[in-house]
């Protein structure tokens, strides 16, 4: 059996639900904070992602809430602390489906997340959330698949409040951790 360990990236504007979907992914979906306020701090959350059809495991390490109000994360120049994002081993861009502009956001988000590894293949996730809010939706889900593909990532749509695919996008990065290990480990053995 093997363990893995992956810092995970959580990048998005604020109120798209990153801390939301972090702590039901962490809690199987029993703690919804009903009234939330806005991470004042990064989130930094842990848990261990059994891979079923090969009996491994992945511990994540789930970083994220940076929002662009927080002087905290940004340095005077706008960029990221790079402390809290450097060689990430996947990452999670979230967008609210009822707010276009933190869909169009994401373009800078996941140039941010790249700029942060020297890894040429991160794995990543695009989460359209809030899907409990569909009469409001204002970015197209064909719009946001494409995009997604085009950027080399899955595409998810969760909703925190109603519990739904809140934990999909998780483990399809702790997969993807789990792939680009066994890749690596074929490479190596090949070596020898």
């Amino acid at each position: 059996m093997v363990k893995l360990s992956a810092k995970c990236i959580v990048a998005g504007d604020s109120t798209v639900g990153k801390s939301t979907l972090v702590q039901l992914f962490r809690s199987n979906g029993s703690h919804f904070l009903k009234n939330y306020s806005m991470t004042t701090n990064v989130d930094v959350v842990m848990k261990m992602v059994q891979l079923s059809d090969t009996g491994d495991s992945v511990e994540t390490f789930w970083k994220g809430s940076c929002d662009p109000g927080n002087a905290f994360y940004y340095q005077l120049d706008g960029s990221v602390h790079t402390k809290q994002w450097d060689q990430p081993g996947c990452f999670c861009l979230v967008y609210d489906i009822t707010n276009e502009a933190s869909f169009n956001s994401c373009a800078k988000w996941l140039q941010k997340v790249r700029s942060k590894t020297s890894s040429p293949q991160l794995p990543g996730v695009l989460v359209g959330n809030k899907t409990d809010l569909l009469d409001r939706r204002a970015v197209d889900k064909m719009e946001a698949q494409e995009w997604a593909v085009r950027n080399g990532l899955e595409y998810f749509e969760t909703s925190g409040k109603d519990l739904e695919n809140f934990e999909q996008p998780f483990q399809s990065l702790a997969k993807a951790v789990h792939h680009m290990y066994q890749e690596r480990m074929e490479n190596f053995k090949s070596l020898v």
